[in-house]
């Protein structure tokens, strides 16, 4: 699977497409001939080294040398585990500790971390192509993302050769038609599982990659490149469209042919904005956990009918082409249509389980029985329902129901109301303690402050009183975590 649907068709542009472009990184241009030469010479350095493990830190600056890095560690055989440049020292240390690292590849001016054992890939010279893959095993390991843990230490999530493989292969049967004319964004970190999907769908097709360097403004940066460079593929959370808003007016973006939202629930009323920016766009909503590789479901925006939504959250759609998904309750019963509980989804593309975590592994995978052949499933910890057609709505998250005086809630119900009032205005409803002890519910509004008190009449007239918010706060802008997701936990720690 991986070198059918992975390497294969790297090796294919790097061949046949040698003046293409296949890297715009800081405003120049690498072709797919000049990206060949990179990945061979560091690949030549990685073989003089002698390595104990499988895995390879890789320090994850935005530049042709870490992108080359990748491909490189792959044809070898190899698996990279990406360390931000830029967070705590102290985590990417742990990092190295828990993955067994004992070679990092760093094309840093100066190394990230002190060690000897170190190739500066900016230092390296070409001296003949390297590009011919060592023999590979699907059940190897190709990358580990290390995401937060719930202990305070980051958790491993290896994704397997046959796991990428299997949704590189899912994701060209949704239907996408790429070439070596198209323009594609990128703009997550590395650390992050979608820049996978974001670099290797162009690199597939011989196309070229727009990136973000890390010292610049990302939503801007991205603007000008979708308008500048007449990009034709992009891939970005709401997040990114909802800092575009105040500009949709202006914003216009007839070369775009192909828009995907994903890493955090897309609002309707959003998208129906936006689509309009993006006329000539297949507009997709694909949701995944990173346990699954990168997507697992996805749906079609419709432009010219109805759209299936729930609270104005758009559905995740069906499983991909090689995925199974059902709706579990907490005993592990499987749901009726309509019957809201916990996704579970099983597949090809599923993590064989956490990294060195036999216990999490104990409680996030489990054996099922379906139509008499075992399955192994994965819990995602979204709350959902298929409807009558198969399709998912995507009810928020297990850890976002609370229990307010006993009622057990859904903040995305609150969130709901409050943007059908206030016109598509982003919000955000978190619980927090009171000095009681007792769990209460504040709300969120990104924007200039204005007179709340039809806001609540309206809630009152909409809700039950235990989920009125107790206070409702006003921010310039929502802070998001590294993965352009809403930083829920830094707005509750702001509540006085």
């Amino acid at each position: 699977m991986f070198e059918k649907y992975v390497l294969s068709p790297i090796l294919d542009s790097l061949s046949h497409l040698p003046d293409a472009n296949s890297f715009f990184i800081n405003n120049e241009f690498y072709s797919y001939s000049v990206f060949a030469e990179f990945i061979s010479k560091i690949r030549s350095e990685i073989q003089k080294s002698a390595l104990s493990g499988r895995n390879l830190g890789l320090i994850a600056n935005d530049d042709i040398e870490t992108y080359a890095s990748i491909i490189a560690i792959w044809l070898e055989g190899y698996a990279y585990v990406p360390i931000h440049p830029h967070h705590p020292v102290e985590r990417g240390m742990e990092i190295i500790k828990q993955a067994n690292i004992d070679l990092i590849l760093d094309s840093s001016d100066i190394p990230v971390f002190n060690s000897s054992l170190i190739i500066k890939s900016k230092s390296l010279s070409f001296t003949v192509l390297n590009l011919v893959p060592n023999q590979l095993n699907d059940d190897e390991i190709a990358y580990i993302l290390f995401t937060s843990g719930s202990t305070g230490k980051p958790k491993g999530v290896p994704i397997t050769r046959g796991n990428l493989g299997a949704f590189m292969k899912a994701f060209w049967e949704v239907g996408f038609q790429l070439d070596e004319n198209d323009r594609c964004l990128q703009c997550f970190d590395l650390t992050f599982d979608v820049s996978v999907q974001s670099f290797l769908v162009p690199l597939s097709k011989g196309a070229c990659t727009y990136t973000i360097p890390h010292d610049q403004i990302k939503y801007s940066y991205a603007s000008e490149l979708l308008e500048d460079q007449k990009l034709t593929f992009s891939v970005m959370a709401p997040s990114m469209v909802r800092f575009f808003k105040p500009y949709f007016e202006e914003i216009d973006l007839p070369d775009l042919r192909y828009n995907i939202l994903t890493a955090e629930a897309s609002t309707l009323d959003l998208i129906e904005e936006w689509s309009r920016c993006i006329p000539n766009a297949d507009i997709y909503d694909f949701y995944g956990p990173t346990e699954a590789t990168i997507y697992c479901t996805y749906y079609k925006f419709n432009r010219n009918s109805s759209n299936k939504h729930l609270n104005g959250m758009l559905s995740i759609g069906k499983p991909l082409d090689g995925i199974s998904a059902i709706i579990s309750d907490e005993n592990g019963n499987i749901l009726k249509v309509n019957q809201k509980g916990e996704l579970c989804i099983s597949g090809n593309q599923i993590t064989p389980g956490y990294w060195n975590n036999s216990e999490k592994n104990k409680t996030s995978f489990f054996l099922k029985d379906i139509d008499g052949v075992s399955s192994r499933f994965y819990k995602t910890g979204d709350l959902c329902y298929f409807d009558e057609e198969g399709d998912i709505l995507y009810s928020g998250r297990l850890d976002f129901q609370v229990k307010i005086q006993g009622y057990r809630i859904e903040l995305g119900e609150i969130e709901h109301h409050a943007r059908e009032y206030i016109k598509g205005q982003n919000v955000v409803a978190v619980a927090y303690e009171n000095i009681s002890g007792n769990n209460e519910i504040a709300l969120f509004i990104e924007g200039e402050p204005f007179d709340t008190s039809t806001l609540i009449v309206q809630f009152k007239s909409k809700l039950p009183y235990y989920m009125l918010p107790s206070k409702i706060l006003f921010i310039d802008e929502f802070p998001l975590n590294t993965n352009s997701k809403t930083d829920r936990n830094l707005l509750k720690k702001s509540i006085s």
